[in-house]
Formats: structure tokens, sequence, C-alpha cells
């Protein structure tokens, strides 16, 4: 098959085919994570500053989107309110560059909304790769991440996979790329609020850090670029609590000093948080051989401060 070169709104390229082959039914997935362990504002290698984070991954749930290419002037969506996904499958339809701008587009998954999951990047994605699936496409990340961004305006990084990256949620571009996975981690996950009901991302206005802040952002992109490169759950740990304790001054977690104090009592490596929703972790280290015993002694310490919504997963390694 013959190819091209399709020009992007970034200004780069990707690879593209002259004609499109047959089409098909597209089906394709994508993963959730559980907010962040670091989130703030970094230079990029000009000095400029740019809003980034680092996703905390976390596959308790899973997105399936299948899309059918019709002749349709616009993508219909089953879910109707899927708004942002219509949009991520017209902007990637728009890409490609083909005749055909429509079709029948499906999600599925219990995702649950608001909360930190990313319920909404998760359908983004699975809705981009059913897209280029339905044409024999593989789309690169940085495009994917790019075309994310436009349909839903701020996205994590889970199109970069197990790619370690510091991502501008905001811009779809990679601040820096660590080359490292993550540590193996166990996640006792939790939800922060007495009702569950999570967070309106969109009415959150974004976080105006003030130069200490900044500042202390530089000082653990260091500290997490080195956690990385030694493999050190704890040094990664200490990484994801200061970020979560920079981040209460901009949206505060009910109980916090009772959660941070049982980092200490169950000898967890840190507290992550999500820094747009309601849910939080006790980190551990999977290579400590009692680190189940540990997580089990957590969830007890947190059905006894009143937390009952609790959930285990392990990511990294």
């Amino acid at each position: 098959m013959s190819e091209k070169w399709y020009p992007t709104a970034a200004g780069e390229s990707a690879i593209g085919v002259v004609e499109p082959p047959p089409a098909r039914t597209g089906v394709a997935t994508a993963s959730t994570h559980h907010g962040e362990i670091l989130q703030g504002m970094f230079e990029d290698a000009d000095g400029r500053l740019h809003r980034g984070l680092l996703t905390m991954p976390c596959d308790l749930y899973r997105t399936r989107a299948t899309y059918t290419p019709v002749n349709l002037p616009s993508v219909v969506v089953r879910q109707a309110d899927k708004v942002k996904a219509r949009r991520a499958a017209e902007e990637t339809l728009a890409v490609l560059g083909w005749p055909c701008t429509g079709g029948y587009l499906d999600l599925r998954g219990e995702v649950p909304a608001s909360r930190g999951f990313g319920s909404s990047t998760s359908d983004v994605l699975a809705a981009i790769r059913a897209v280029a699936d339905a044409f024999d496409c593989a789309l690169p990340d940085w495009l994917v991440a790019q075309l994310a961004v436009r349909a839903e305006t701020a996205s994590d990084s889970l199109m970069f996979g197990d790619n370690t990256v510091l991502f501008a949620q905001r811009e779809g571009i990679v601040l820096e790329d660590f080359g490292r996975r993550l540590p193996r981690l166990a996640a006792v996950g939790f939800g922060t609020s007495s009702t569950g009901s999570g967070v309106d991302t969109l009415a959150l206005r974004p976080a105006d850090y003030g130069p200490w802040e900044i500042a202390r952002f530089r000082e653990l992109r260091a500290q997490l670029r080195a956690a990385l490169a030694a493999g050190d759950a704890a040094g990664l740990g200490a990484v994801a609590t200061a970020s979560a304790e920079i981040n209460q001054r901009h949206l505060p977690v009910p109980g916090f000093d009772r959660i941070t104090a049982l980092v200490r009592r169950t000898g967890a490596v840190g507290l992550q948080t999500a820094h747009s929703g309601d849910i939080a972790s006790l980190l551990f280290d999977a290579a400590q051989p009692d680190h189940r015993r540990r997580c089990e002694l957590a969830r007890r310490l947190l059905a006894g401060i009143g937390v009952d919504d609790v959930w285990l997963f392990t990511t990294g390694g």
C-alpha cells in the first residue's frame, strides 16, 4: 500500500495511506488511571513553564469502543452524553484525511465519572484507537496525545502505556520521558469524600501555583527522576506525598491529617491523590514480602476512621 504524509495541527507530520483499506468495524480498549503521582508547573528545555503531570496507572476499569464507518456527515455516539469521545472520533477522522467523516461509535465500560479515574480520557483514547483500527492504521503516541487534548481540553498520559512521562496535559506534549517504568507498587485506594460523588472537573479552576510551589516542583521532578532511575518505591512515594500536600491548598482532601498519619502507621511509602478528583491511595512497595499484610492493616485503619469505600490494585514493575 502506498503512503503519504499529511500535516497535523501541531505542524508535524504523521504517516497515512493514499487509499484507505476497506471499511470495517474498529474495536479498541483503553484503561484508566488513579489520579496523579505528581502534578504542578514545570520548565521545558527552554525554561518556559507548563502545567504537567505524572499519571498513576490503574487497571481496575477499562472502556471498550467500537466504531463502524458509515457515510454520514458526523459521528453518531449511541451514548449521547459522550461528547468528548465523539469529538475525538471526528478529530481522528479529520487527521486521517479520508473521505469518511461519520459513523457509529459505541462505548462500553463502568468507569466511575468525576472521581479521578480518568473516565473521559479512557473514552477518548478508546474512541481514537477504534477509529484508527477501522482503517487498519496505527497512530503514533504523540499524535494520539494531541488528538486527546483537542477532544477534552486536558488529558492524562494513558496513551503512552508503560512509558513514564511528565506530560503537559493541556498541550499534549511530553516535557520529559524518564525512560523507566514505575517501580512495582501495591495501592490501597479509597474515596476521600463522604458521598463518593466526585468533583466537577469542568468547573474546577486550574491551580494557581505560587513561586515557592514552582520551585518545589523543580525539586520534586529531580527527586522523581532519581527514584525512577534507582527503582526506588520509597523515593517515588515521597514525591507523591509532597505533591498531595501541595495540592491540599488547591483541592483540599477531607481528613487529610488523619490520612497522612496512616502512612506512618502502616509503613506505606507514600500517599497519592487525584489532583482533580476525590480518590487517593496509600502506596506500598510490592517488592517487600510483607506488603499484603500492610495493605490489610491499611484497610482496617481506614475503616476505623470511617472510610469504607476501599479497593486494591497494583501498578508498575
